[in-house]
């Protein structure tokens, strides 16, 4: 092997670990340039043009001021701020973008997002297939409405190309006899504009999320910690009363999230926040 081939390889081996650990600090997957938005409420956010981020199937025990406990202790959360009935449009902890006027144009690109996404994930509906492609399944032994299969490389290559075919995870619900195929969840980085997000989904048809303003409890305080102020159920929103608690603040937890159901009949139901339940 030529030693331009051996650094290709090198580098291209490289390139897909710094992606896995980037998507490690970003989420539910995650995963292109500007600031992270500032914590804010929902109220707050649509009087100033909100941004918006599973990760889904992320290992976040690497992020600064997390020790491994408190990261799967704060991913369980997040699971459960993100079913139906949890995630309040109000949550402290939760930034939305602003829905935009309806087009023409988005309509006929939102509708040709769900198209190409079907088509990619029916292999799918079979769920050791993606399993077997290297999909990993997310917190697989906390009770969830919906169970993300995260793939780390697509949640990568989301940084730098749009494949609406390619999502970063698939989402599962619970049978009986194993998952059934209901839909899947693009990924961007936190620092990513809502420019950059309403070219990838447009933001007149879908809401783009992300987890925000998390306060971790003080060192080795987790076990006896007042969750009511700590995490992402916690009521301290700002670095400023974290600091004073005692803790760790990051002013996101995540990177920038959106959910897809594409055998839905509708695109209110195919881009809703989360799978419609008859």
């Amino acid at each position: 092997m030529s030693a331009r081939s051996t650094f290709l390889n090198l580098a291209t081996r490289a390139g897909i670990l710094f992606g896995a650990l980037f998507l490690v600090s970003v989420l539910l997957a995650a995963i292109p340039g500007h600031r992270a938005p500032a914590a804010q409420s929902q109220g707050s956010q649509q009087s100033s043009g909100s941004q918006a981020q599973e990760s889904q199937g992320m290992d976040h025990s690497s992020m600064p001021g997390m020790d491994m406990d408190d990261a799967k202790a704060n991913e369980a959360h997040a699971v459960h701020d993100m079913t139906p009935g949890h995630m309040d449009a109000h949550s402290l902890h939760m930034h939305m973008t602003a829905m935009r006027p309806s087009n023409p144009e988005d309509t006929a690109r939102a509708k040709e997002i769900a198209v190409q996404l079907r088509s990619g994930i029916e292999k799918y509906k079979d769920y050791h297939v993606a399993l077997n492609e290297g999909y990993k399944i997310f917190l697989p032994n906390i009770p969830q409405a919906e169970y993300h299969f995260t793939n780390y490389k697509n949640g990568f290559m989301e940084a730098f190309s749009f494949d609406p075919s390619r999502p970063t995870s698939l989402l599962y619900k619970k049978t009986a006899d194993g998952y059934e195929l209901v839909g899947a969840m693009y990924t961007m980085p936190k620092r990513a504009t809502e420019e950059q997000l309403n070219e990838r989904v447009p933001l007149s048809v879908a809401m783009w999320h992300m987890h925000t303003n998390l306060c971790m409890p003080p060192w080795g305080q987790r076990g006896s910690a007042d969750m009511t102020k700590f995490g992402l159920h916690g009521g301290i929103t700002t670095e400023e009363a974290c600091d004073a608690a005692g803790g760790h603040f990051h002013p996101v937890v995540f990177g920038w999230m959106v959910h897809v159901y594409p055998y839905e009949d509708s695109l209110d139901k195919i881009f809703a926040m989360h799978h419609h339940m008859d």
